[in-house]
């Protein structure tokens, strides 16, 4: 599988890209990377197919928080937080289900996750961004985060995780959960070390 921080419409003018091939076959992979890279694409193989597929589909939950945090006005510094506290959120549930956290810390993970969450492009960022700004949300638009941070939600406690920001989610994207209420969940969480 491809993936990583890219939008179609960026590839296809040839801006540079570069992204994860994720393929469990060591030597397919060789093959479809020297095949598959170009002068303006460059792919980066990992043989965790698991890592590199979570990454794709986490990211777009923090990315309705991230746009949430924005559409609500509460700025730049709760949207790092948001990122940050998410990239910790996506590495627990990866390593539990045996990915590698370093495929969380690449491409697939990390970069996608920075793109996701800063960019007007991501259909995810601009659903989070009409939840906290209250101007409603597009139905025609498919938005992949709000069934995932579901999925998240029932997975968790069987993993024995906690998914905070994933549970918040949820809760935006069914509507019973409100900003004001998210932001007080979150920042009235236990004190803790980082």
């Amino acid at each position: 599988m491809l993936t990583g921080p890219s939008f179609a419409a960026d590839i296809a003018r040839g801006l540079p890209t570069a992204l994860t091939l994720a393929c469990a076959d060591g030597a397919a992979a060789t093959s479809l990377q020297h095949e598959l890279s170009t002068p303006n694409l460059r792919l980066y193989r990992t043989s965790d197919v698991t890592g590199a597929e979570l990454g794709g589909a986490l990211k777009n939950v923090i990315a309705i928080a991230a746009g949430a945090a924005i559409g609500a006005g509460y700025g730049d510094s709760a949207r790092a937080a948001v990122v940050t506290r998410g990239f910790a959120e996506m590495t627990r549930l990866a390593v539990a289900m045996e990915a590698l956290p370093e495929t969380l810390g690449g491409l697939s993970g990390l970069g996608d996750l920075v793109l996701t969450c800063t960019s007007e492009q991501s259909r995810n960022f601009r659903y989070g961004t009409s939840i906290g700004s209250g101007t409603g949300t597009d139905a025609a638009t498919t938005v992949e985060g709000a069934a995932t941070a579901r999925a998240v939600t029932a997975l968790a406690p069987r993993l024995g995780l906690e998914m905070p920001i994933s549970a918040i989610v949820s809760g935006l994207a069914r509507g019973h959960v409100g900003m004001g209420q998210a932001l007080e969940t979150l920042l009235n969480r236990p004190l803790k070390e980082e």
